[in-house]
């Protein structure tokens, strides 16, 4: 057999152990890895790759910012701060008609800045905002899809795991790639907050106003969350200043939500040891991903398939836009099953060199695929953040699917807003 026919034989495989033997990606691409460069190759060549790559990856310097920013996240995550963000965002724009729901986006925006975690978001509104809104008599779809989708801006708004994935599969600046999901992170909440106010000008006992704050308690609720405010700005403007690396970022990121959780007297010795449980088995399973996925990459750099794949495309005639939808559906479709570290390991190989073909920005590509991503974390049939919102609320599915579809749509118009206006995602990297 050729090496493109083998490389397609991979493919295949791969889906199969993932989807129908519920294996590992990051086993499930090192094992069709290993073995397509055995086939193609020889014994030699395909265990010095086993040998070599493992090492390589986890001694790959900007490989260090992913558990440092896992570790960051997962300090927050353990502490009220995500309360106070909410609450504080609540007194704030409650009292408006449908202010609970976008409290709640615009907690979630805040919070992602800081986290990284869609589904760290998602689970703490669930406790947090949904009984409020209940409380206030919200629509259950409304409230519930509102959460759901206000949960996936933790991988759009930077620091994002996804960002950091695709800016080592792809040698990209991982800097250049944080700045440029900042504006479509504004941009998307903002979308998010005009689907709630037309929900609730069509229907507004969808969402009722919540109680009227004072101005001397608007002002009062922002004591709590200033720590948070500034440790976003020192590690966004860091990396945009040029004054730290987002390695390096990561590792003040994580100092100083530490340095938080002892201000505010959050952290004890118990959940110290769960942070650095739950850092360490998240950050162990993003390394096995990644490993798996550079080894895949040399089989398929063997195989010569992705560069087949181009100058198939390229013999097609196709508008690089109708090539690019193609590229959109597919996602989307891959986001109904794999979550994100999955999507973004196992296509971008495969992808990226026909983004780079066909002459569109790597960068802006990065925030497009981000978007998409989000897509497939409410996209039925899996929808991670719906599953985590319905056994957290005990709302069903159905219900939550239903909420989610005016989110979907203001998703799709972030993604065309930004093929029709690339600069949106690009003006901010290219003044670094």
């Amino acid at each position: 057999m050729s090496g493109e026919v083998v490389g397609l034989l991979g493919i295949g495989l791969i889906v199969v152990l993932i989807l129908f033997f519920r294996m590992w990606i990051g086993l499930a691409m090192s094992l069709v890895g290993f073995l397509g460069l055995l086939y193609l190759q020889g014994f030699k060549q395909a265990f010095g790759v086993i040998g070599t790559v493992p090492y390589e990856t986890v001694a790959y310097y900007p490989m260090a910012a992913l558990p440092l920013f896992v570790l960051m996240g997962v300090v927050v995550g353990n502490t009220s701060i995500g309360e106070d963000l909410y609450y504080s965002v609540y007194k704030w724009i409650g009292g408006l008609r449908g202010g609970l729901a976008s409290a709640t986006i615009v907690a979630c925006a805040v919070f992602a800045s800081v986290t990284g975690s869609s589904a760290t978001g998602t689970i703490l509104m669930s406790k947090v905002a949904m009984p409020q809104m209940k409380k206030y008599g919200y629509d259950e779809a409304m409230a519930s899809g509102c959460i759901a989708s206000a949960g996936t801006m933790g991988i759009l708004i930077p620091p994002s795991m996804g960002f950091i994935l695709y800016g080592i599969l792809t040698e990209q600046s991982i800097g250049k790639l944080f700045i440029a999901g900042f504006l479509p992170g504004i941009l998307l909440t903002i979308l998010f907050i005009f689907a709630v106010t037309l929900i609730t000008l069509l229907r507004p006992e969808a969402g009722p106003a919540g109680p009227k704050t004072t101005f001397k308690e608007k002002i009062i609720s922002l004591k709590k969350i200033w720590h948070v405010v500034i440790l976003f700005l020192v590690v966004l403007g860091g990396i945009y200043g040029g004054i730290f690396t987002p390695t390096e970022a990561g590792a003040i990121g994580a100092f100083g939500a530490f340095l938080i959780v002892l201000i505010t007297r959050q952290l004890t010795l118990r959940i110290f040891l769960d942070i650095l449980k739950e850092a360490g088995a998240t950050s162990a399973m993003i390394f096995l991903i990644v490993i798996g996925a550079f080894i895949f990459m040399k089989f398929l750099g063997i195989s010569k398939l992705p560069f087949v794949l181009v100058k198939i495309i390229e013999n097609l005639h196709l508008s690089k836009y109708i090539v690019f939808t193609g590229i959109i559906i597919l996602y989307i479709i891959l986001g109904m099953f794999l979550e994100v570290y999955s999507a973004v390991t196992f296509t971008i190989p495969i992808i990226y060199p026909v983004i780079l073909a066909l002459g569109f920005d790597p960068i802006w590509f990065g925030v497009i695929i981000v978007l998409i991503i989000e897509m497939g974390l409410i996209t039925p049939p899996v929808g991670m953040n719906v599953f985590i919102l319905g056994g957290m609320t005990g709302i069903p599915l159905e219900t939550i699917f239903k909420g989610i579809v005016p989110f979907f749509i203001a998703i799709f118009i972030c993604i065309i807003l930004l093929t029709i206006f690339p600069d949106i995602a690009l003006f901010l990297p290219r003044t670094m």
